[in-house]
């Protein structure tokens, strides 16, 4: 896997089997209790006015699952995120003439985007099962989609350059798979920027809403909590509280909520939860995009018993 620039010489694969050996240890003895049985993870799906369709936020889970057997987190848990991830194809009602996903897994310079028409796959993770390096997703590219991003992004005042090499990473082509199977929906990636500005991508955001109004879904796959040295039950404290955070975040009025996404470090626990943001760096495009659409939670669950949410707004 690759190795976050904030816990070097720990894989995402050791660091989440680490929280897994502290779960099956009991999580009641640091103070953090198991969830109830009645706290299931509650997914919700929705539509689209037939018009413009909806912008999504998406935990994209660990390294290749659930395509192979990673032994990270409970199988109700695993169960609970790949039903959530199969209903994005059901929230805007018909199925997209495209697809735009901002994964937390590429950072470039400037934005750039994929404009490959047959993109390959990348296995941008290590240590895992060797059927983790055959997964397939052949979903098409979208050229001159891509080109029309990049014209978006250039016009409201970014760099943006084009990609015809780079294929899917796992950020798109796990959560993708599961929702469209069939990988007929033409996809195309949109980067992150290095600085990971929350003002930026927000921008950004609001620069690419206009595809909504074309059929283009776009999704921003990353992880609402995503601290590797705390992926036990020592993390769920600030797991609670961050989520908690987010939760009240999204419901908001676009200013508001715009406001408190671009000063996410104020939030409660926000550093213990993202010690690095690039996996909450996708909501901030989401929220662009989503203009004075409000949001809210499409999923509420759990990974290694920390809170994990996803997400719409329409």
């Amino acid at each position: 896997m690759l190795k976050p620039e904030s816990s070097p010489g720990i894989s995402r694969r050791e660091a989440l089997a680490v929280g897994l050996a502290a779960s099956a240890a009991g999580l009641t003895e640091g103070g953090c209790a198991q969830p109830a049985p009645s706290d299931e993870p509650r997914v919700r799906t929705g539509s689209g006015d037939g018009a413009r369709l909806p912008v999504v936020y998406v935990p994209h889970g660990g390294g290749p699952w659930p395509f192979v057997d990673s032994g990270i987190g409970a199988p109700e848990e695993l169960d609970a995120l790949a039903t959530y991830l199969r209903s994005i194809a059901t929230f805007a009602g018909r199925t997209p003439e495209a697809v735009l996903v901002v994964s937390a897994h590429w950072e470039e310079p400037v934005f750039t985007v994929t404009s490959s028409a047959r993109p390959p796959m990348l296995y941008d993770y290590y240590g895992f099962p060797p059927e983790s390096y055959s997964i397939t997703w052949p979903a098409p590219g979208a050229p001159e989609l891509a080109r029309e991003v990049s014209e978006l992004v250039g016009a409201a005042g970014f760099e943006s350059r084009l990609d015809p090499e780079r294929g899917f990473d796992h950020g798109t082509f796990v959560p993708m798979k599961l929702a469209f199977p069939n990988a007929d929906v033409p996809t195309i990636q949109l980067s992150l920027r290095r600085g990971l500005s929350p003002a930026e991508h927000l921008a950004v955001g609001r620069a690419i809403a206009p595809l909504r109004e074309k059929g283009v879904l776009i999704v921003g796959s990353g992880m609402s909590y995503h601290n590797l040295r705390a992926f036990g039950p020592g993390g769920r404290p600030a797991a609670e509280g961050f989520d908690a955070w987010l939760k009240e975040t999204a419901v908001l009025d676009a200013r508001a909520r715009d406001e408190r996404l671009e000063r996410w470090t104020e939030a409660p626990f926000a550093r213990r939860a993202h010690p690095r943001e690039e996996h909450l760096l996708p909501l901030m495009v989401v929220a662009g995009a989503a203009l004075q659409d409000r949001g809210r939670c499409a999923y509420d669950g759990t990974l290694l018993g920390l809170r994990l949410s996803g997400y719409a707004f329409s």
